[in-house]
């Protein structure tokens, strides 16, 4: 039987349940409406309460802690995919393909995915991801240029997009420093 354990971890947009089944990330959750009904949440699609353990999570913690002070790029964490099916896991996918600090459009993504006239639906799929920051559908905007909802959080993904902006940026600033 999979152990399925979940950690805490407190980010600058807010709590953070990581949930892993043995030591794949089933999903990571941006807990607006507080820790337990996050944990309440995930108990109820995979049928079990996860227990407290910090340990199977503690590698993507560092990673995490990585990404928020603008060392981190992609995470290197196995990724448990059962909460996802069909169109909508293409649709992740694709979306880890977008580089660091640069977006795509939803129907951008749809191409990638295989699905060109499925734009609507990378939406759906963005908006329904298990693994929010670690597959970076922050990173996936309106045909005009605009970030769109985010869950609800648009804020949230100004935040990140921000960040990897301004990494990008600063290390662009860094490499003519000097010179």
């Amino acid at each position: 039987m999979n152990r399925v354990t979940s950690t805490e971890y407190d980010s600058p947009v807010g709590p953070v349940l990581l949930t892993f089944v043995d030591d794949a990330l089933v999903r990571l959750h941006v807990a607006h409406d507080g820790i337990d009904i996050a944990r309440a949440e995930i108990a109820q699609r995979l049928g079990v309460l996860p227990d407290p353990d910090p340990s199977p999570g503690s590698h993507l913690a560092r990673q995490l802690d990585e990404y928020f002070d603008g060392a981190r790029r992609s995470f290197e964490v196995p990724l448990d995919w059962r909460l996802v099916r069909g169109f909508t896991r293409d649709a992740l996918e694709a979306s880890q393909q977008i580089p660091y600090g640069e977006v795509a459009s939803y129907g951008e993504v749809a191409a990638l995915a295989g699905a060109p006239r499925a734009a609507r639906a990378v939406g759906t799929a963005c908006a329904s991801s298990p693994f929010s920051i670690v597959v970076p559908v922050h990173r996936v905007v309106r045909a005009d240029g605009s970030i769109g909802e985010y869950g609800g959080h648009p804020e949230v993904k100004d935040f990140l997009l921000s960040l990897e902006n301004d990494t990008v940026l600063g290390e662009g600033l860094r490499i003519g420093a000097g010179t």
